[in-house]
Formats: C-alpha cells, structure tokens, sequence
C-alpha cells in the first residue's frame, strides 16, 4: 500500500499566508519563527503552531485524562484554517471580561 503524500511548506510562509487570512476576518495576529516551526499568536490562549505540514492549536482539556485537546488543519487550507481558529477566537473572546471591568470586591483607586 503506498500512502499518500504530505506536502510540506515553508512553516513561516504558510504562518504568514494564515495570518494574511486572519487578517481579512478582521483579527489581528503576530508570526514568530524559528526552529524549524512558525507560531501564529492570535489571542490569549490561542497561539496556532506550524511546522509547514499541518497548523494545530489548543482547544480544550480532557480532566479525565489531564492532557490538553488540540485540533489540527493541513497547510494546503489555509482558509478552512483561518474559519475554524476563527470560532476559537470567538469562543476565547466570549469568556473574557470587558476591558475595564473590575471585579467586585477590589477597587480600581491606585494605592
């Protein structure tokens, strides 16, 4: 049986064209390389790796298992890519409190 074939990019290349894709969804994000993988820092608690092969980014935690659950998209689809980290993003963005919220109980006075 011979198996298919994985195409393999630049990882900084296919970081920038996810970015460049991101980008025209509206969100913002920074492209960081070296060793060999490229990282995509989209939000807090959302960094997309690449290592020119595939992209992959947390999604969750398994407590049974106490192991972190990533999701992973293949290079070739940077726009399928772009749509699900874009779900993530809202996800992410949803649980955070509004920016110059304070919570109750502490006070916003400096000391």
């Amino acid at each position: 049986m011979i198996s298919p074939a994985i195409v393999v990019m630049d990882p900084c290349e296919s970081a920038e064209v996810l970015q460049d894709v991101l980008r025209s969804n509206g969100i913002d994000s920074d492209v960081h390389d070296g060793y060999g993988l490229a990282l995509v820092s989209v939000w807090v608690g959302l960094v997309v790796w690449c290592d020119g092969a595939r992209f992959w980014w947390r999604t969750g935690w398994n407590a049974e298992r106490h192991r972190v659950i990533y999701a992973w998209h293949p290079v070739s689809d940077p726009f399928r890519a772009a749509r699900r980290i874009a779900m993530r993003y809202a996800e992410l963005r949803s649980q955070q409190p509004p920016i110059g919220s304070v919570p109750l109980g502490t006070s916003a006075e400096p000391l």
